[in-house]
């Protein structure tokens, strides 16, 4: 009778921290951005967040869920993917919005140029595609974003459907997933560096970063999922470090960076 009991009992406790454990792996990818996002609301400033991280994000957990049809991963992980990506679209949508306040008189850039009726918005009638690439993923609308997401993962879709019968081309989507989401750290890394300070980005954000990249890490070990998932949350753990060092260095040893530096790594947002 103790036996039947403490094994119920070991039962719930098994599946009460699988929930837990499935939980966090869901949303807790989304919980670091939520200081950054308060962050830009608070000051209207955009400039110490790279949305470059945004698209590495998009990227990555778009190809994440087309390397599921290939070959089947825990679905935490795959809810993970849906989360993260609305996630991003609502950080787009914030920091284009504080860029528009702030931008009123530049020229509007866009992904899919077309013809304006506004005199103070001239932008010449130009295909779906052409597009200048010195502005690209800094465009002043939000929607321009969405249709560039949207570009993108139809034709990820259909090269997917095509070539799904392959072993080495679903093995190489998923390292590409993986490895996209490894380098998530590297455009704020190189944001800082320009900037030659972390001001503006939040701290709060790498730390969090940092521990859940662990976590999410220990869970692919302790999961057995594919090889690719926990060599490349390795390489996130040392990306992560890299720039917690940075906010150790650069409030060690402040530098003013140049007002040339300064233009670049806006645009580098």
């Amino acid at each position: 009778m103790d036996e039947v009991l403490m094994d119920q009992i070991m039962y719930v406790v098994h599946q009460t921290v699988s929930w837990i454990a499935s939980a966090a792996i869901i949303f807790g990818g989304v919980v670091p951005y939520i200081p950054q996002y308060r962050d830009i609301r608070r000051t209207q400033n955009a400039e110490g967040f790279s949305t470059y991280v945004c698209l590495v994000l998009l990227v990555a957990n778009i190809l994440r869920i087309l390397f599921r049809f290939g070959r089947y991963f825990e679905t935490p992980l795959l809810w993970q993917s849906i989360i993260m990506i609305i996630t991003m679209l609502i950080m787009l949508n914030l920091c284009t919005n504080v860029r528009m306040v702030t931008e009123l008189n530049t020229k509007r850039r866009s992904f899919t140029a077309t013809d304006s009726k506004d005199e103070d918005i001239k932008v010449p009638k130009r295909l779906f595609l052409d597009f200048d690439w010195s502005h690209f993923w800094f465009w002043s609308h939000f929607v321009d974003y969405l249709q560039c997401v949207l570009a993108f993962t139809v034709l990820a879709t259909y090269v997917t459907y095509l070539l799904l019968e392959s072993v080495l081309f679903v093995e190489t989507l998923g390292f590409l997933a993986v490895f996209t989401e490894a380098m998530l750290g590297t455009p704020q890394l190189y944001c800082n560096y320009q900037n030659k300070s972390t001001e503006g980005m939040s701290i709060k954000m790498v730390l969090m970063w940092t521990s859940g990249d662990t976590f999410k890490t220990g869970y692919f070990l302790l999961t057995q999922a594919p090889m690719q998932f926990w060599i490349c949350g390795l390489l996130q753990v040392c990306v992560d470090v890299a720039i917690l060092f940075q906010v150790y260095y650069y409030s060690l040893y402040p530098q003013k960076p140049s007002h040339t530096t300064h233009t670049t790594s806006a645009k580098a947002l």
